[in-house]
């Protein structure tokens, strides 16, 4: 059965008279299967210096609900307004669902001419000042972006230092240019790779800083094969660079491998491509300036894909160079008729 929400007559009658601009914020919220009016503020600043002020208290991290917030521009209907949506990762799936379907409902109640702007968000980086200034930034541009062009055009804003860099996409693929970055190695990660490629220690985590805009050390614990799956977090990306000691054909090697653990979906989109961005260029900086041949390279969702069976066979991929002899078809089953006879020319003209 479909559901229809009832706008309450408080509410109604609070967007008629704020859409005067004596309001600076009006939270909506659904309550009971009806639209009531939450939270409001009124002006203190300008739109600018209100806005995280007054917007981030309002934000519960359980429950979703609509922000309108009053600029301090107008056009022909009056003042102008942002929409926002949000939409916690916390929240649950019934609540998500019940806001997304009453978007446009609320939007129609209030006015759509008075909207200047629409912003969603499950996290306070979406929707504050900032994430708004990226959002106008990103819509402003000269050609219609993806969904994923426009979350990696917030990233370079935020980030910064975006460089040149190439991928190898597969064994047989050509490289091509993609947009990565480059973040900074903190000493204590610095020291711990030194140590690595002495061979002084054997296993380094790290991980990125996305506010320090750095690469730091997580620890550099003695590690074993076996004890590598429980190095791996579950709940959060992390690059592994591990010192693989083991025999081949009688000899004893010693290889080191790196590892990109990402915890599969768990993880926001942001650090997805942080991760994902920053991995070729802290590649290259190991290998050259510390002299670090990496043997190979894994990317994983789970620790317990790390055993010494797995290691063994990326390290040292089997070789088929066995190759099936061509086999001669059978010829038709059953009896063959009598063979034929045939004559040549001058022997048919003797004959007649």
């Amino acid at each position: 059965m479909f559901l229809v929400l009832v706008v309450t007559p408080e509410l109604r009658e609070f967007l008629a008279r704020a859409r005067g601009g004596a309001v600076r914020l009006i939270q909506v919220l659904i309550q009971n299967e009806q639209l009531v009016l939450g939270a409001y503020r009124e002006p203190q600043q300008s739109w600018d210096l209100d806005y995280d002020h007054f917007l981030l208290p309002v934000l519960d991290e359980q429950e979703p609900c609509y922000v309108l917030y009053r600029l301090d521009t107008q056009n022909e209907l009056g003042y102008e307004w942002i929409f926002i949506s949000w939409s916690p990762d916390q929240s649950p799936v019934r609540q998500k669902m019940l806001y997304a379907a009453t978007r446009a409902t609320v939007k129609k109640e209030f006015g759509g001419g008075h909207v200047k702007d629409e912003i969603f968000g499950n996290g306070e980086e979406d929707i504050c000042l900032q994430g708004y200034q990226r959002h106008v930034s990103s819509c402003s541009g000269p050609a219609p972006l993806t969904a994923a062009e426009q979350e990696l055009q917030r990233i370079r804003i935020t980030e910064g230092r975006v460089k040149q860099v190439k991928t190898e996409i597969s064994v047989e693929s050509k490289h091509q240019t993609m947009q990565g970055l480059s973040f900074p190695l903190q000493e204590t990660a610095k020291r711990a790779l030194q140590q690595l490629s002495q061979k002084s220690i054997n296993y380094i985590q790290l991980r990125l800083d996305t506010e320090k805009e750095t690469i730091d050390l997580v620890h550099s614990n003695p590690t074993e094969t076996c004890d590598l799956p429980r190095r791996v977090p579950t709940d959060t990306p992390r690059y592994h660079f591990f010192l693989y000691k083991h025999s081949h054909e009688g000899d004893y090697q010693e290889s080191v491998v790196f590892i990109y653990s990402m915890p599969g979906y768990s993880c926001s989109i942001k650090e997805r491509m942080l991760y994902s961005s920053c991995k070729s260029r802290l590649l290259e900086e190991v290998e050259k300036d510390y002299h670090l041949e990496v043997a190979k390279k894994l990317e994983i969702d789970n620790g317990d894909e790390l055993t010494e069976e797995f290691l063994y066979d990326e390290v040292h991929p089997k070789q088929h160079a066995f190759k099936q002899a061509f086999a001669k078809p059978r010829g038709p089953a059953g009896k063959r008729g009598s063979k034929r006879l045939i004559k040549g020319a001058g022997q048919g003209k003797q004959e007649s």
